[in-house]
């Protein structure tokens, strides 16, 4: 059975999700670690309260995104981590080729357009709105050096509705995360790797 981590900054609505998901065996995968760019996050004792064990790296304490990279990924090698999903992680990795091809990310809205650095969480959805678009979604993606760039493996279509608020696209996108991203982790296993 496959090992996975799950990365958060926020709270942890994804890693949550996910991991009922394995528990539950919708995903042939055993969640053993989450590692959280902030103390505060309301993720860290909500994924504790489950009974996952949670490591927090602050940014702050490391002079640079590969230095800070390094660390978060030595807590999943010394655990045996074969996958890592990214949950609302805000902090930029530098990813070494050794993890290339193994970490997942969801992101709230259709990429490439609504991706790059500063685009998570409302600024997606205000963005969305803001391009008069119709259809917005979330992308599951592979991970690699730069912001919400690689291979996409997964986008559910969400019509974006005339009366629609950040607030209110938010929450219907959410909704589609909930269903997506344990079903593209579910195949990764099974096709990718």
């Amino acid at each position: 059975m496959k090992r996975v981590a799950f990365f958060i900054s926020g709270t942890g609505g994804n890693a949550l999700n996910l991991f009922a998901a394995c528990r539950e065996g919708r995903v042939d995968a055993l969640p053993v670690l989450a590692v959280s760019s902030s103390a505060k996050a309301p993720g860290v004792e909500r994924l504790k309260a489950v009974g996952l064990r949670v490591e927090v790296v602050l940014g702050s304490s490391f002079n640079s995104d590969e230095e800070y990279s390094r660390a978060c990924f030595l807590h999943c090698e010394t655990s045996a981590i074969d996958i890592i999903c990214l949950c609302g992680f805000l902090k930029k990795l530098v990813v070494p080729d050794q993890w290339m091809g193994r970490i997942l990310n969801i992101h709230p809205g259709p990429l490439p357009r609504f991706g790059g650095r500063g685009m998570y969480g409302h600024f997606v959805h205000e963005a969305v709105i803001a391009a008069k678009v119709t259809e917005s979604g979330p992308t599951v993606h592979l991970v690699d050096d730069q912001y919400d760039h690689g291979k996409t493996l997964a986008f559910e279509p969400v019509p974006v509705l005339p009366e629609d608020t950040p607030t209110t696209l938010q929450k219907r996108v959410y909704e589609a995360e909930m269903w997506l991203y344990p079903r593209v982790l579910q195949d990764f296993i099974t096709f990718h790797i």
